[in-house]
């Protein structure tokens, strides 16, 4: 809870992948609303096989993609049109393809792009070779047939037909990139693929087969994060990507995996608004799994107990129970920053004491993490502090664990261990005869642990902060605030960290510093919704840099023309077959 007061078009759409499922990494470990009706399915949802790894849709609105191309800086801005016009060239352009005159008069008001997961008994797949599945729907198919049904050059490959359950397949033979499969399901739907058999699969679920549109829950998902007039939309087969990952060769143990197998999916929802881009995002578990969430939002102060200098934060309910269900999910996930295991070892080998047993217990409360500023005429070379917070069930317990670890440092590592105060409030110091960063543990409020290391930052939150993240405005213009009560936040101030001297972690390569100098700050609200379901929500504050200025000039040469020879049919529409 925030309030301190209250208690209790085809080429964007493949250039829009990265921008979907980037918010998903931040928030990894993120449980999260309750309600919401069915929601509007995907378009083509009912030829995307059930199994396929990923599902993007994306609006062909030209306002809205002129929305999100105002955002960023002159440098990313840039990078963006750059990208996109590279795939414009390499999909549309190098097929003799425009899209304002040859795609925006019959094309419907979104288009679908999935990813297909090997079918049984074929190798691992890579990224590159990975099948795709586009469904364009067709709003005009007499402009369609029209305007596609133009002979093509030879340089743009050369065409064979085929017909498959009742419909008029077309494919591409040796083109200057990779080669595509097309064909029309019932004058309503343009499917266009990477490999024939992706063609033949998604017309098998077309036809009946298990397709995306009948995954349990699906639609009940995509009601709760509804939007209004969203820009695009996301859902990732969660058992498929952890059995990509086990494929990958990343050592998983039968028990993680089999946690993951009770997943069941993850859907998204991505919105344009005035200062930035907004996902709202739940996961959710198959109906006859035997996991079950355990329904308690209990994060409510760590963001007012943290100052207004903080760069960085993650905080949550329970941190026992966050870490049981970490530890039971990263070995399967490739997003997973920290090995639960090596981290066990590093405690046992770095101070004597067992995660688990000795500290874990008594840390069943709400707790964060976070990166704070230095005060000001503070060192230069401590440019910011590590700050650790947790709620503890049991402050005996605590006491006694933490006087063990005063004493492996003292014994270990030669640290002066002593006594000293902060205002009336007692604290621990640890620091070397030879001078150099101290650490500070203590207590808050009685119940709350601390633990700071780096620049001296313990005194701006003993016994509170003057000024405390909750009330910053960063924080309060970027960190949802829908989902109520809530499990805990993340919050990270790209804008002061990458401008910030002496912070080597934002000390990006050029390529990276543009994306992240778009930005001004990330805020995730996590919830748990109920025994079935989690959600969590994600805002992203960017720069605005004004109106975009034109896409840079197609560099292929269009080849809508015919060379001299036998002519070549278009890759077009091909003429309806009623489906049997």
């Amino acid at each position: 809870m925030i309030d301190k007061k209250k208690k209790p078009s085809l080429l964007l759409t493949l250039g829009t992948v990265v921008l979907l499922v980037g918010g998903g990494g931040v928030a990894y470990w993120l449980l999260t609303q309750r309600g919401g009706g069915p929601g509007e399915l995907p378009v083509g949802a009912e030829a995307i096989p059930q199994d396929a790894l990923m599902a993007v849709s994306v609006s062909t609105d030209e306002g809205q993609w002129r929305k999100l191309r105002e955002f960023g800086t002159q440098q990313s801005q840039a990078a963006f049109d750059q990208n996109l016009a590279q795939l414009r060239d390499r999909i549309l352009t190098a097929n003799g393809f425009d899209y304002d005159r040859d795609i925006k008069p019959w094309v419907g008001k979104e288009v679908t792009v999935a990813f297909l997961s090997p079918q049984t008994g074929q190798a691992p797949t890579s990224p590159q070779q990975q099948a795709t599945v586009a469904v364009l729907p067709i709003r005009d198919a007499l402009r369609a047939k029209q305007i596609l049904d133009k002979p093509r050059s030879p340089a743009a490959g050369k065409l064979t037909n085929r017909v498959y359950k009742g419909f008029q397949i077309q494919e591409t033979q040796g083109g200057p990139s990779q080669n595509y499969s097309a064909t029309v399901l019932d004058g309503k739907l343009l499917l266009v693929t990477t490999d024939p058999k992706a063609t033949d699969r998604a017309i098998d679920t077309y036809k009946g087969g298990a397709a995306l549109s009948a995954t349990p829950g699906y639609t009940q998902a995509l009601g709760k994060v509804s939007a209004v007039q969203s820009f695009g939309k996301v859902y990732v087969n969660l058992p498929a990507a952890a059995a990509v990952t086990a494929n990958s060769g990343r050592s998983a143990s039968p028990q993680s995996l089999a946690q993951v197998q009770q997943l069941q999916g993850l859907a998204a929802t991505m919105s344009l608004e005035s200062e930035g881009v907004r996902f709202k995002s739940v996961s959710w578990l198959k109906p006859d799994s035997q996991r079950k969430y355990d329904v308690k939002n209990t994060a409510r102060r760590m963001p007012d107990r943290l100052p207004a200098d903080t760069l960085v934060m993650t905080s949550g309910g329970n941190l026992k129970k966050f870490w049981e269900d970490y530890s039971q999910g990263a070995s399967t996930s490739p997003v997973a920053p920290v090995n639960p295991e090596a981290l066990r070892n590093g405690v046992r080998s770095t101070v004597g004491l067992d995660l688990d047993k000795d500290l874990l217990p008594w840390m069943e409360g709400e707790f964060s993490l976070a990166l704070v500023a230095a005060p000001e005429g503070g060192s230069p070379n401590l440019p910011f502090g590590l700050l650790f917070m947790v709620q503890s069930n049991d402050r005996r317990t605590a006491d006694a664990s933490l006087k063990q670890l005063d004493d492996a440092m003292a014994s270990r590592y030669k640290f002066k261990v002593e006594e000293s105060k902060i205002g009336n409030q007692s604290v621990t110091n640890w620091s070397l005869p030879v001078g150099g960063p101290t650490i500070t543990r203590g207590w808050l409020d009685g119940d709350v642990a601390f633990l700071s290391l780096g620049a001296p930052i313990a005194s701006t939150i003993v016994p509170k902060p003057q000024a405390s993240l909750l009330d910053s405005e960063p924080f309060k213009k970027t960190v949802p605030t829908e989902l109520q009560p809530n499990n805990g936040h993340f919050f990270f101030n790209v804008d002061r960290a990458i401008n910030t001297k002496g912070l080597p972690l934002f000390q990006l390569p050029p390529g990276n510093r543009e994306i992240f100098a778009a930005m001004k700050s990330i805020g995730v609200t996590a919830a748990i919704s109920d025994e079935r379901s989690t959600r969590y929500d994600v805002f992203v504050a960017l720069q605005k840099n004004g109106n975009p200025a034109p896409l840079p000039s197609p560099t292929i040469p269009p080849t809508t023309g015919t060379s001299s020879g036998s002519p070549n049919p278009a890759l077009g529409i091909p003429a309806p077959v009623p489906s049997p």
